[in-house]
């Protein structure tokens, strides 16, 4: 490296104008970087605001096809959808998450009549929507959740999503050798070309309390998720957990939350070669939210610098609650 010294170096000369801050810009940030998570729920005209994610709500078929068309407007490449599955379809075994007419399956074909394939649709293969004990996959009689006969049931799940037309399936169970089951099952139903985006560094983590509102799963959760999604204390292990993700068949691995995990986001993206993405999570956002309320920060910075921060990390894109807002403001 060549040594600088002022004052024939000003490092400021570069930023003293807009338009050389642009042309010296190392990372970029458009409205193509973004995933919009969006909330799935039954009727016909519902809009339920979600207490917890102020700005956010859960949306019937109706409003979701209205989301779609507005993402596509907006230049947002991809919508991630999540299920408010009725109380009275939940079950111990999570059998909803096998149904052809879930409202997984039925909002993946609302978006497909509204926009044909002007949009990619990414969907959660997990079963804490569907389970009455909310946890992310089966459990026995003492409420550890097990392995390999979770995996049997994801496999279903992430075949029935294939089947009604999702593009990436995304397993955010963290249950060991399930990449490779699905990636298995995908080839052998023809299903060749449906990308699996796996949440392979998926921390137990305090910021996911707002989305179990959302989900419907918050109030139903008995005990934790700490055998099976990653201790907050480790960043070797997420490499092992990525590793092991690739070889079985993941096309691109995500992390999970997102800026308080910058360093794992960093990490994959130099050992590994392939996309990584990372979700801000709803707590995150909330964060956000509230910080903004109470005129710590302008919102619309706050979520620009954050979602930048994503792209300097290393991230190919990221999974947020702010995207549209963040695609109007980047669209001017």
């Amino acid at each position: 490296m060549t040594s600088a010294s002022f004052p024939a170096t000003r490092l400021r000369r570069t930023r003293a104008s807009a338009w050389s801050r642009a042309l010296h810009r190392e990372t970029i940030l458009t409205p193509a970087d973004l995933i919009w998570p969006l909330f799935v729920t039954e009727g016909q005209g519902v809009e339920e605001p979600i207490a917890s994610l102020p700005g956010v709500s859960r949306w019937s078929m109706d409003g979701i096809a209205e989301r779609a068309k507005e993402a596509v407007a907006l230049g947002i490449p991809c919508l991630a959808l999540f299920p408010n599955t009725q109380p009275e379809r939940r079950s111990e075994n999570g059998a909803e998450a096998l149904n052809p007419d879930n409202l997984m399956c039925r909002a993946i074909c609302t978006i497909r009549d509204a926009c044909g394939e002007d949009i990619g649709i990414l969907t959660d293969v997990a079963l804490d929507p569907y389970t009455t004990h909310g946890q992310d996959g089966l459990i026995d009689d003492q409420g550890y959740v097990l392995n390999d006969t979770t995996v049997e049931v994801l496999v279903g799940q992430a075949l029935n999503q294939a089947e009604a037309g999702a593009d990436i399936v995304a397993p955010s169970d963290m249950m060991d050798g399930r990449i490779g089951s699905i990636r298995a099952a995908l080839e052998e139903a023809n299903h060749a070309n449906v990308q699996i985006m796996s949440y392979a560094a998926k921390y137990a983590s305090a910021f996911y309390g707002p989305f179990r509102d959302a989900v419907g799963s918050g109030g139903l959760l008995k005990g934790n998720k700490k055998s099976y999604q990653m201790d907050p204390a480790n960043s070797e292990e997420a490499l092992r957990e990525v590793a092991m993700d690739i070889a079985e068949g993941a096309d691109s691995v995500m992390v999970k939350p997102g800026l308080p995990y910058l360093d794992i986001v960093r990490m994959v993206k130099d050992r590994f070669e392939v996309p990584v993405f990372a979700y801000q999570v709803s707590g995150e956002y909330a964060m956000i939210e509230a910080a903004s309320a109470a005129g710590a920060g302008k919102r619309e910075d706050l979520v620009l610098e954050t979602l930048l921060a994503f792209k300097r990390a290393g991230c190919s894109g990221v999974l947020t609650y702010h995207a549209p807002l963040a695609a109007r403001l980047l669209n001017g």
